[in-house]
């Protein structure tokens, strides 16, 4: 990878982190403003048109940003408008009768919520499937052209907006249900405003729309397996959702209640803190689909190559750095920041999944860019298939664990068939030296990480054990990591050299 790769990474990385971050913000005020009432309400409509957005564009942006780079491989500047075109059009035939028909039906539809107050806050959101889904493809379009600084700031803009009017409309709700719907009204004023600016710089920037028929067949056809896949991932957490308690009241002899607070240590506290990862992968993610598609389509077999291994050492160097950190702070995290002992326990025993999870994640990746997302398919439903069978025979023997049993397995089948189909893709792929280095450095970091956090268990409270335990196992980790050639600084030191060059630059133009 380049300079510029790592450079462009670390800055979509900044973003979505601080997008994220909101987010995070702007769940704790929404629960202090509307209590958990209102936020259930929110949250239940919330997740019903979640699984509509995914359902209708999810698979879009990924396709689309491939395939305008395999138009821009070609010097095809037609080709790119017409597949645009495609997915705008391919959205609007599911979102326009999707929303028209549960408007129409709405007495029907609202059958599915408990609380008819959900469906007025569900109504609220409803026109924001079509908008959203045509910002989707104007997502992949930034993606494709390497525009992720525009891509960037809107998607950062957008959640600002939804922060600041969403506090300013909550703070005057005048109950539950009142503000619930502001806060709906929130979110769909932010779509509207993610889909004007993406749209006016879309065509300020030479776009068109014209003739989507040469690309429509192609996009759809690349496009539906993963938005089967993530539809599937968003039906099996709700499927888990309902089987995992129900195991555990029936092989375990707990009560409801019980087992309803376990699956929510499990999923709502511990599963959030282990799949931290997927922040840093999927930034790296939109920024290496573009420059693997062009190296694919345009034959660059060791370019191609190359960027592959990259990316894979990349991913285990993000697996391995995390695991000594979570394995010995994981405990005092789960107190801290839930006040819950059992969430940090899982945390710490279930930490070496994110190996197999990075993996997973990165070469599904890999592998939809070089127009491989029916396999990828494939094998996503193989270890779905694991994660229900793990769930169902495990629950009797080790509880509530079987939940993260079956994410690890499902993560290690996806990532073992991914590794293989890769290697026939790519031949002369070498990782195995670099993982065992890695894994080498992972061992010494988790053995001093656990050390020094027994220690200073002992002898600070455990915020302040927690900062000092934190900052000296980074120190060390980064140090092991270095020792066994694990990375190199020359990257980061570029980058920068690179960026100073540039202020001096423009300083003495």
């Amino acid at each position: 990878m380049s300079t510029s790769i790592y450079r462009t990474t670390a800055q979509v990385t900044f973003f979505s982190t601080v997008e994220k971050s909101l987010s995070f913000v702007y769940r704790i005020a929404l629960s202090r403003m509307m209590g958990a009432e209102g936020l259930g309400i929110y949250q239940i409509a919330l997740s019903i048109f979640s699984v509509l957005l995914t359902a209708a564009s999810s698979g879009v942006p990924v396709t689309v940003s491939r395939l305008i780079t395999k138009q821009n491989a070609m010097g095809n500047t037609a080709g790119k408008s017409a597949v645009v075109t495609a997915g705008i059009a391919g959205t609007l035939i599911f979102t326009v009768p999707a929303a028209a028909l549960i408007f129409a039906g709405q007495k029907i539809f609202g059958l599915m919520f408990s609380d008819e107050r959900c469906l007025e806050v569900f109504l609220i959101i409803l026109p924001g499937l079509i908008i959203t889904s045509v910002y989707s493809v104007m997502r992949g379009a930034f993606w494709g052209d390497r525009q992720f600084m525009p891509y960037s700031l809107i998607e950062l803009a957008e959640d600002a907006l939804m922060v600041v009017l969403g506090c300013a409309l909550v703070a005057g709700a005048s109950g539950a249900a009142d503000g619930a719907r502001r806060a709906a009204a929130a979110v769909f004023v932010s779509y509207v405003f993610s889909f004007a600016v993406s749209l006016f710089w879309y065509f300020k920037k030479g776009g068109r729309l014209v003739n989507p028929k040469s690309q429509l067949k192609p996009l759809l056809s690349s496009s539906l397996p993963i938005t089967a896949m993530r539809t599937s991932a968003s039906l099996l957490n709700s499927l888990a959702a309902v089987l995992m308690p129900y195991l555990l009241v029936k092989t375990c002899g707990l009560t409801d209640a019980e087992a309803v607070s376990l699956y929510g240590v499990a999923a709502g506290m511990a599963v959030p803190i282990l799949f931290i990862p997927s922040s840093l992968i999927g930034s790296i993610a939109v920024v290496l689909a573009p420059e693997l598609s062009e190296n694919y389509y345009k034959n660059r077999a060791d370019m191609l190559k190359a960027d592959v291994e990259k990316s894979l050492k990349t991913a285990i160097l993000i697996a391995f750095t995390l695991i000594p950190a979570l394995f010995a702070l994981g405990g005092a995290a789960g107190e801290i920041l839930f006040s819950n002992e059992l969430s940090g326990q899982i945390v710490e025993n279930c930490c070496f999944m994110l190996l197999p999870m990075c993996l997973s994640m990165i070469t599904g990746t890999v592998l939809n860019s070089m127009n491989r997302e029916k396999q990828t398919l494939a094998y996503y439903f193989c270890g779905a298939a694991a994660t229900l069978a793990c769930m169902a025979a495990l629950t009797p023997f080790i509880g509530v664990y079987a939940h993260a049993a079956g994410l690890a397995a499902s993560f290690a089948i996806t990532s073992a068939l991914n590794m293989r189909l890769l290697k026939k893709l790519c031949p002369g792929i070498k990782i195995f030296g670099y993982a065992a280095r890695g894994a080498a450095a992972c061992a010494m970091s988790c053995a001093f990480g656990k050390l020094l956090a027994g220690i200073l268990q002992e002898r600070l409270p455990p915020f302040a054990g927690l900062v000092v335990c934190g900052a000296a196992l980074a120190a060390f980790t980064a140090a092991a990591f270095l020792l066994f050639k694990t990375y190199s600084l020359s990257p980061a030191k570029n980058a920068l050299l690179g960026t100073l060059g540039k202020r001096k630059a423009k300083r003495t133009a």
